[in-house]
């Protein structure tokens, strides 16, 4: 498998809390992932329609506290398309959680089939506009969920085997942030490489020290559904990197810095 490393929407410009990185903005770190069976979007970012409408899809508040950048080449559609792929070449979506941010995307591609955790479809679906946008699932996305407990072990966190996908690739939860909030494992050669989605923003979380950001911390705690099943996932993750860091890289979806390592 190949896989690239996407920035699907540039938004406010943040500094590091530390000496050394430059400040940047904060990202959309998406993955495209290709397979036998066809490309795999992880996460898709800002899409086409929020770009040209943004106050319709994401909303005026959102726009206001995020100031994304909005330019339609940092859309996920129009990166394929620089691949020399179509949008029909991207047969699966695999989404973290459904937040704003993370699948305006979704009308771009919707000939894909959607793997996300039942909980955070349902939860998406119930209408809760303060994080969820009706605009980005109108098209009637074919979404394939998963509930119950997790038939894999992968690391000590429970993992999905995704129909249709290779097993190179697995759907992780890591509650707290929202109702059914997941990483997506993928396999990148010799290591493993896990998107962390929102489960935390700054890379220094992961660290012993546990140094959030100021900034971007504020964002999480306001937007987390269940504090104390949150912070126990990001104690889990710095167990991970700590007894498996030679084995599994993880990284956010907004950290620019993590970004900066692959691209």
């Amino acid at each position: 498998m190949r896989i690239h490393h996407l920035n699907c929407g540039s938004m406010t410009t943040i500094e590091a809390t530390y000496e050394g990185p430059s400040p940047a903005r904060a990202v959309n770190h998406c993955l495209l992932v290709e397979t036998e069976e066809g490309l795999v979007l992880v996460e898709t970012g800002l899409g086409l329609g929020d770009v040209r409408d943004p106050d319709g899809t994401l909303g005026a508040e959102w726009v206001a506290m995020t100031a994304p950048v909005l330019e339609e080449s940092e859309t996920a559609i129009r990166q394929v398309e620089r691949l020399g792929y179509e949008a029909s070449d991207v047969r699966h979506v695999v989404v973290t959680h459904l937040d704003v941010d993370h699948c305006g995307g979704l009308p771009d591609f919707p000939d894909a089939s959607v793997h996300v955790l039942a909980a955070e479809r349902d939860a998406a679906l119930a209408g809760n506009a303060s994080r969820y946008r009706p605009a980005h699932w109108a098209h009637g996305p074919k979404w394939v969920t998963y509930d119950g407990t997790p038939g894999e072990r992968w690391f000590g966190f429970g993992a999905f085997a995704l129909d249709g996908l290779p097993s190179e690739i697995r759907l992780v939860p890591l509650g707290g942030h929202t109702q059914g909030h997941a990483g997506v494992a993928v396999r990148d050669g010799d290591k493993w490489l896990l998107h962390c989605g929102d489960a935390y923003y700054y890379h220094r979380e992961m660290q012993d020290e546990k140094e959030p950001h100021p900034l971007m911390d504020l964002v999480q705690t306001n937007s987390q559904v269940h504090a104390d099943l949150r912070l126990g996932t990001q104690a889990r993750l710095r167990e991970l990197v700590r007894d498996h860091g030679d084995e599994v890289e993880v990284f956010s979806a907004h950290d620019p810095w993590e970004l900066a390592r692959y691209r």
